[in-house]
């Protein structure tokens, strides 16, 4: 028996009712012509095939972020929230001329982002203080989220975002790039092939800590409409308006810093340093400060050493060899060596391994974010995690803050990765978490 006309049109796919649909005509009327890109022709996307994406917080670091971005097809920018008018606007224009009209929605305030039923996706990209809130305020308004490091200013923090996103079932990508860049990729791979022997060290590079609580001199607060001091605080402590908090001088300050600027660069390194034995699912259990460097250790016997680095590309570690760029990390097992950074070089010993790094990865040189945005966007249409999900970014920014609080309390630490505690240490505990504000009040 053949299947009803109205049966056969509801197993369509809409974009084969549409392809369909051109090609029908009204009797005694024109045809319906139906433009290619609604269609998906000449290498368009269709609407219905697309991913629309929200944006939350557009400094340097979410423009350099979304730039890759609108390069992917399949993706479409539909609006901007910033507490600044200038940075909001600026964004727009960016979106705008790529797409070649004047669509882009902005909004001073994320909460009328985070609204719009018709946005699947959302990149937060706002100082560290808005990270954690905004990305769970998202999740819960069932928005997807790829979020910027450090993802969290407490451990506490980290541990409510995977907690989040277990309970959502939303995607979640952390902006630790490095996991989806060729030499870094390689470099883990090494270290779990068995080619260096058994790995027993492992190096990450990260910025002397600084801790400052020390406030600027009040100026003058703008009016709202041009920056919302308020919402830029968001939920860290009030303390007067300074422009050069904006500009960047918010960095190493203890309201609105992670873990003493430690993780500016180890959640990056800390993590790729995790991926490289097999530590993902845990942390350290020992951490010890000493002048340039924290000595970690894992349950294993492995140990983490995360070394100081007073600028990116001078004063180095003499652990690290120069010219690899920034965010460089080393493995060493029993019988041999690899390093890598940003630039892309690869570092190996024994020599004779050399021959065996791919082409594809020699190909690739400098910091690529293309393939993480990628990566995160398949996982949002298919399904599935994508290479530094919620329970990743959990525990390789939770060592990362232990580190920290072991060099802030200048002893060392012992540490439970199941309870996620310091045992039996309560001024260490105490630092686990912190006060937020609500940012809402009164606005």
């Amino acid at each position: 028996m053949r299947p009803s006309r109205k049966e056969a049109l509801r197993k369509k796919t809409r974009r084969e009712f549409l392809q369909g649909s051109a090609l029908m005509t009204v009797s005694g009327a024109a045809p319906i012509v139906i433009p290619s890109q609604t269609l998906g022709l000449a290498g368009q996307v269709a609407p219905s095939e697309r991913i629309t994406l929200g944006v939350i917080g557009i400094g340097p670091r979410a423009t350099y972020n979304l730039q890759a971005m609108l390069q992917l097809p399949d993706i479409r920018c539909v609006a901007i929230a910033d507490v600044s008018a200038e940075r909001r606007q600026a964004g727009k224009a960016l979106v705008d001329k790529h797409y070649g009209n004047q669509d882009c929605r902005v909004y001073r305030d994320l909460r009328e982002l985070l609204d719009r039923q018709d946005i699947d996706t959302v990149m937060v990209a706002t100082g560290d203080r808005w990270h954690a809130t905004a990305s769970m305020m998202a999740a819960k308004a069932g928005k997807h989220v790829y979020c910027e490091k450090p993802c969290g200013l407490t451990i506490e923090l980290c541990q409510q975002i995977a907690e989040v996103f277990r309970q959502t079932k939303k995607v979640f990508q952390a902006g630790t790039q490095r996991r989806s860049v060729p030499n870094f990729q390689y470099a883990v791979e090494l270290a779990r092939s068995g080619k260096l022997g058994k790995i027993h060290t492992l190096y990450a590079s990260v910025y002397e800590p600084i801790l400052l609580n020390s406030w600027l001199p009040r100026e003058k607060t703008p009016p709202k409409e041009i920056l919302d001091w308020n919402l830029w605080l968001g939920p860290a402590p009030w303390r007067p308006y300074n422009s050069a908090y904006v500009q960047g001088q918010w960095r190493g300050q203890w309201d609105f810093d992670s873990g003493a600027r430690l993780l500016d660069w180890g959640a990056h390194t800390v993590d790729l340093c995790q991926w490289a034995i097999g530590a993902d699912d845990t942390m350290p259990v020992e951490f010890e400060p000493q002048k340039e460097r924290i000595i970690c250790r894992y349950a294993n016997g492995v140990r983490l050493i995360l070394e100081f680095l007073k600028t990116p590309f001078g004063d180095r570690s003499p652990q690290f060899i120069t010219r690899l760029g920034t965010c460089p990390v080393r493995f060493v097992g029993d019988e041999g060596w690899v390093e890598t950074g940003d630039e892309g070089e690869i570092e190996v010993q024994p020599a004779s391994l050399r021959a065996d790094i791919p082409e594809r990865v020699k190909r690739v040189k400098g910091l690529d974010v293309s393939a993480h945005a990628r990566n995160f966007f398949d996982c949002v249409r298919r399904g599935g995690q994508p290479a530094a999900h919620a329970e990743i970014m959990r525990n390789s920014h939770i060592a990362c803050h232990a580190a920290a609080i072991s060099w802030i309390l200048d002893r060392p630490l012992r540490f439970d990765p199941n309870t996620i505690s310091f045992p039996g240490d309560e001024e260490a505990n105490v630092l686990r978490s912190r006060p937020l504000r609500d940012p809402f009040e009164g606005a």
